[in-house]
């Protein structure tokens, strides 16, 4: 099956497409390079699996139908990913994340490509409380991020028909190693600071629901979808991962605690209640995409990142500066003249 995939140099991305391989797909990326400059670890592989994808460097509102040539099937996951991000300039957020999605779906469709799987959020749940989510739970999301998501689904799923199948995966917050590392998600970011400071630091008071699932089970669920019969996931929505890594934000960083050696919680002086709370029920991935098999816990996880982060020898100011912050490297771009007030890269 021969696969687009968008935003594939992203923090998913980078870990999505070498499984892709893997498993026999050929992959086709296409990426703007906003975050070029953000690599963890090793700048240059000397097996780099990207080097056996078809490159297209083209920001995700600029695709054309041309660009969708000889394609199967598409993954799309180029977004302003998260909520601190997407409130830089909501603007922007609809126009990359709902409507260049919208758009994107009626080029894939136009094209002949059945399968589009869209990479969606359980952040569109927002202020869910302590009930279990379920993909037929009301949605109340709470930030342009889980607005433009929750649009996205409502555009591209009025376009199914018996030519074209799109499939929706809402992820649980990702967390875990990537060449392309976030730091601004929960747990990847409280392993940072405790390797870094000795601090588990909440930013909120800790009492909220978040499921978290790490990015290679992530992975595995597109791959899963993919795999299946198009029945099976047609016009469907997925929530993406285990029941049991539901947790309160005080949960992961109790977690977290017991990972970095010497490490205590701390909350910052500006700790509130985090209005953002679900929980979510993942049962119907498992029963439905029996392809779908996560390998990994949040303890494993955490794990994975102190000693990631050990190796590489990762710093305070690094993690929460302009290299690997999300929002600071954009910030950054624009001051810098890099990037044009729409957030395009003006060297492309």
């Amino acid at each position: 099956m021969r696969v687009l995939v968008t935003g594939y140099k992203g923090y998913v991305g980078t870990v999505m497409v070498p499984m892709l391989l893997a498993e026999g797909f050929n992959v086709t990326g296409i990426d703007s390079g906003l975050f070029d400059e953000c690599v963890f670890g090793e700048k240059k592989l000397t097996n780099d699996p990207l080097s056996n994808v078809n490159q297209i460097r083209k920001d995700i509102r600029d695709v054309t139908l041309s660009d969708l040539k000889k394609v199967d099937a598409v993954i799309h996951l180029a977004a302003l990913s998260n909520d601190p991000l997407s409130d830089l300039n909501p603007e922007v957020t609809y126009q990359i994340n709902h409507e260049a999605s919208v758009r994107l779906a009626k080029l894939a469709k136009k094209a002949g490509i059945q399968r589009f799987v869209f990479s969606s959020s359980c952040s569109i749940y927002g202020a869910a409380g302590i009930e279990m989510a379920t993909e037929g739970s009301e949605l109340n999301p709470l930030t342009p991020y889980g607005i433009s998501k929750m649009l996205s689904e409502r555009d591209i799923s009025k376009l199914a028909d018996s030519h074209f199948s799109p499939t929706f995966l809402r992820s649980a917050t990702a967390y875990g190693l990537s060449r392309m590392l976030r730091f601004d998600i929960v747990l990847n970011n409280l392993v940072a600071w405790a390797y870094t400071t000795g601090s588990v630091l909440l930013k909120s008071d800790g009492t909220a629901w978040r499921p978290i699932v790490h990015v290679e089970d992530m992975s595995r669920a597109f791959i899963a979808a993919l795999k299946s019969p198009s029945d099976l996931v047609h016009n469907q929505a997925f929530n993406v991962g285990i029941t049991s890594e539901n947790f309160r934000v005080r949960e992961i960083a109790e977690i977290v605690k017991d990972t970095v050696p010497g490490s205590k919680l701390q909350f910052a002086d500006s700790a509130e209640p985090d209005k953002r709370s679900y929980r979510v029920d993942f049962s119907k991935i498992h029963h439905t995409l029996t392809e779908f098999k996560p390998q990994w816990n949040a303890r494993a996880g955490a794990k994975q990142l102190y000693d990631a982060y050990k190796r590489f020898g990762v710093t305070l100011e690094e993690f929460e500066g302009p290299k690997y912050r999300r929002i600071s490297h954009l910030e950054s771009g624009l001051k810098s003249g890099l990037l044009d007030k729409t957030i395009r890269r003006k060297d492309i």
